[in-house]
């Protein structure tokens, strides 16, 4: 069973959540570590909100892109932007 933490995005969808997941990567030539960013749509029977840090896992396909299941909120992150200026990916 694989277990990822990743951070809400978007909770717009009936139980359903966006869930970016964020990992660094070093380059195997230049050795220089760079960010890789994936985003996940989710199963959310818990209703979270924009901004929380979730732990998420593999389940039964719900439908053609959910394919991942929200177990439990880690923490809540503090200063969630609000607009259309807000970046999805800092």
């Amino acid at each position: 069973m694989k277990v990822i933490t990743g951070k809400v995005i978007s909770n717009k969808m009936q139980k359903t959540a966006t869930v970016l997941v964020e990992r660094m990567v070093i380059h195997p030539l230049y050795k220089k570590r760079y960010k890789k960013v994936r985003k996940f749509q989710v199963h959310d029977e818990i209703g979270v909100a924009v901004g929380k840090k979730v732990k998420f896992v593999a389940s039964k396909p719900f439908s053609k892109t959910k394919k991942w299941k929200i177990i439990e909120v880690i923490e809540t992150v503090k200063n969630v932007k609000k607009g259309k200026d807000k970046k999805w990916y800092n």
